[in-house]
């Protein structure tokens, strides 16, 4: 017994024997289609990839650092105030330390002082070897808010600041210089005549010059530093945590003003008491690179949708030369739905073909990316990359896609009469 065509199902063979006849019948036709909607795709998980790259390698100096940081310095003020002419250099003390600690919302407080103007090194000797590195004294809480790992060693802690220890933790570019090939933990180096041991090493997680800076950094307990070299209770600058349940922007506010009036600076001075909100800034790349998602979204998905279009049109033109087939069908008792389900599977199989090619093909290509920015620590991209959540989302997007395309198309040929098709033949 012959089988209706209402019987048809989408995983009848037969019926995909027909569809691809039917993609078959005009390759070229076929090919630039599908070509279409294979670019668009490729273009949408591209500039996906690409844009999360862009990111990566924006926001990577971050990777590391407490987002919830302040860090605050201190210059010349520019106003007189309280009998106190303007060009007055500033200088942090421990006790501002203590002030600052005592706030509510502060969690950690890292006072540093750097040796040497900022970027400069100092020499260092290790027996015969002398290498030039930039020095930092500091507290123990300097691990916690700085991107480092330690890879050997130990930090230093609270008991080596309150006894004032002579040790250093060290970066890998200052331990093969002054050690070579051998373990630097346990040996001693020489700064302005007073020895140091090195108690642990570390290394940079972020990369570019901001990594090769601190892999060639010493630090100090700061206590120690600051009996050894005449520097008692002086700081440079200080790096601040906060609670992330607080406006880091009052508590900038908060904490500049409470240093402006212990050194009686102008609550108006914009130079004695400096601060940078490393909160504000990442909030600020953040909120930039949701504008770039959203961008990226609306040009890809135009782009892909001009490429589903040009199926809708492929789909139009193959009903109007079917036209004669369509009617015998109708004629044979072919109903409406086993029409539109031919139209149909026929759409899904060229959109969903292309879309699977052009987002392979994108990842791929992201890959190799990926690969030539790994040997480039320094470019502005950085790990381009679609995640598995993404290319769904682009995918299930095609699908519906090409839904819609069918529409006008499986409308056209359900309207089609099975005498005026026969009659148009």
């Amino acid at each position: 017994m012959m089988r209706s065509f209402s019987s048809l199902s989408l995983w009848d063979l037969d019926s995909w024997e027909e569809v691809w006849t039917s993609l078959r019948r005009n390759r070229l036709r076929t090919f630039l289609t599908a070509f279409g909607v294979f670019w668009g795709m490729l273009m949408l998980t591209l500039l996906l990839g690409f844009g999360a790259g862009l990111e990566h390698g924006v926001t990577r100096d971050f990777l590391g650092f407490a987002k919830n940081s302040l860090f605050i310095h201190a210059e010349r003020t520019l106003f007189a105030n309280q009998g106190l002419g303007p060009g007055r250099w500033v200088q942090l003390t421990n006790d501002d330390m203590e002030a600052v600690r005592s706030l509510p919302g502060v969690m950690l407080v890292a006072p540093r002082l750097n040796f040497g103007n900022w970027g400069e090194g100092q020499n260092v000797e290790a027996g015969t070897k002398t290498g030039n590195f930039p020095i930092t004294a500091t507290s123990s809480e300097y691990a916690s808010v700085e991107p480092l790992e330690l890879v050997a060693g130990r930090h230093f802690n609270p008991r080596d600041l309150a006894e004032e220890r002579k040790v250093a933790v060290i970066g890998p570019n200052v331990a093969r210089v002054l050690f070579g090939d051998e373990p630097p933990v346990g040996r001693y180096f020489r700064y302005k005549g007073v020895f140091f041991q090195v108690v642990g090493q570390f290394r940079s997680t972020r990369s570019g010059q901001q990594a090769d800076r601190t892999d060639n950094s010493i630090y100090l307990p700061l206590t120690t530093a600051q009996r050894a070299f005449n520097r008692r209770g002086i700081v440079g600058w200080v790096s601040v945590a906060l609670d992330p349940a607080v406006s880091s922007q009052w508590m900038e506010r908060e904490i500049v003003a409470r240093l402006k009036k212990r050194h009686r600076v102008h609550p108006d001075d914009p130079q004695g008491i400096r601060s940078y909100n490393l909160s504000e800034e990442y909030q600020r790349i953040t909120d930039l690179f949701m504008g770039v998602r959203v961008f990226v979204w609306i040009v890809g998905v135009a782009t892909l949708l001009a490429g589903v279009l040009g199926v809708s049109n492929i789909l139009l033109i193959t009903v109007k030369e079917r036209t004669k087939e369509i009617g015998i069908r109708k004629a044979l008792g072919a109903t409406p739905v086993s029409i539109m389900r031919m139209v149909l599977v026929e759409a899904l199989v060229l959109t969903a073909s292309a879309g699977y090619v052009g987002i392979v093909s994108a990842v791929a290509l992201l890959e190799l990316a990926g690969r030539i920015t790994a040997s480039m620590p320094q470019a502005p991209i950085s790990e381009p990359e679609v995640k598995l959540e993404v290319a769904l989302i682009a995918g299930a997007l095609l699908l519906v896609a090409g839904l819609l395309a069918t529409i006008i198309p499986a409308r056209h040929a359900v309207r089609i009469h099975p005498v005026e098709a026969l009659r148009a033949a």
